[in-house]
C-alpha cells in the first residue's frame, strides 16, 4: 500500500507539468496508469489535451478515462510525456520495459519536449541492472541473440506470459529478460545492443528523462537532469 501510495503521489505531482492544449505522450504500467486515470479527471473538468498512448492497454484504459486521443500522424511532437520507470539512476538514466511496452514508450520518449518520469522509492538504485533488463526482438533472431547477449556476461530469459506462451508485445515482437547484474556503462551496454541485427530495442533509456518525480512517503522529491 506504501508504494501505492507514492506512485500515486508522483503521478498527481506530474499533473503539474500538463498545460491547456498540450499533446501528452501516456506511458505504461502500474504507475503510469494513475497518472492516466487522473488526467482523465482533470479532462472531465475542462482541461483541453490529446493523449498518444504507448501500449494498447494504455489506449484503453485513455479511452476509459475520457481523454481524446491522436496520433503522429496528426501531432508529430509531443509536448511532455508522463511514464514510469522500473529503475532511475542518480544521473536519470533508467531501465524501463517490465510492462512489455518499451519500443513505443523509447519512440514517444524520443518525440517529447519533456519525458517526467514517476515513481515510488523503490525504483532508485545506486546503480542500473537490480531488475532485469528487457530486450525487444525479432522472434527469427531471438536463439542467436539469447548467445550473443549470453556472451556479454548476461543470464537470459524469455518473457512468457500467463499463458506459458512466448510474450508478444503490441508490435509483434518477442523479450529477452537479461540479468546483467550491475551496469556502470548504460551507454555503453546500449550501443553493443544497438549494433545487434535483430535486435529492436531494448529497455536502457539513456539521456531520455528531463525530469524525474519520486514519492517517498509523504512528500514527491523533484530530481532534474542537470545541463
Amino acid at each position: 500500500m506504501a508504494n501505492e501510495n507514492e506512485k500515486e503521489a508522483a503521478a498527481l505531482r506530474s499533473l503539474d507539468f500538463v498545460s491547456d492544449g498540450n499533446v501528452v505522450g501516456l506511458g505504461t504500467g502500474s504507475t503510469a496508469a494513475f497518472a492516466v486515470r487522473l488526467l482523465g479527471e482533470r479532462v472531465a473538468a475542462g482541461l483541453k489535451i490529446h493523449g498518444i498512448p504507448t501500449s494498447a492497454a494504455t489506449r484503453d484504459l485513455a479511452i476509459r478515462a475520457g481523454i481524446p486521443l491522436t496520433g503522429f500522424e496528426e501531432s508529430p511532437h509531443i509536448d511532455v510525456t508522463i511514464d514510469g520507470a522500473d529503475e532511475v539512476s542518480p544521473t536519470l538514466d533508467l531501465i524501463k520495459g517490465g510492462g512489455g511496452a518499451l519500443l513505443r514508450e523509447k519512440i514517444v520518449a524520443s518525440a517529447s519536449r519533456k519525458l517526467v518520469i514517476i515513481a515510488d522509492s523503490g525504483k532508485e538504485v545506486p546503480v542500473l541492472g537490480r531488475f532485469p533488463l528487457a530486450v525487444e526482438v525479432v522472434p527469427f533472431a531471438e536463439v542467436l541473440l539469447a548467445e550473443r547477449i549470453v556472451a556479454l556476461g548476461a543470464s537470459v530469459v524469455l518473457r512468457k506470459d500467463r499463458a506459458g506462451q512466448p510474450f508478444v508485445t503490441d508490435e509483434g515482437h518477442h523479450i529477452l529478460d537479461c540479468s546483467f547484474g550491475r551496469i556502470p556503462d548504460p551507454a555503453g551496454l546500449a550501443g553493443t545492443l544497438d549494433s545487434m541485427v535483430g535486435v529492436v530495442d531494448h529497455g536502457l533509456f539513456v539521456g531520455l528523462a528531463d525530469v524525474v518525480l519520486i514519492g517517498k512517503g509523504a512528500e514527491v522529491v523533484e530530481r532534474y537532469r542537470s545541463s
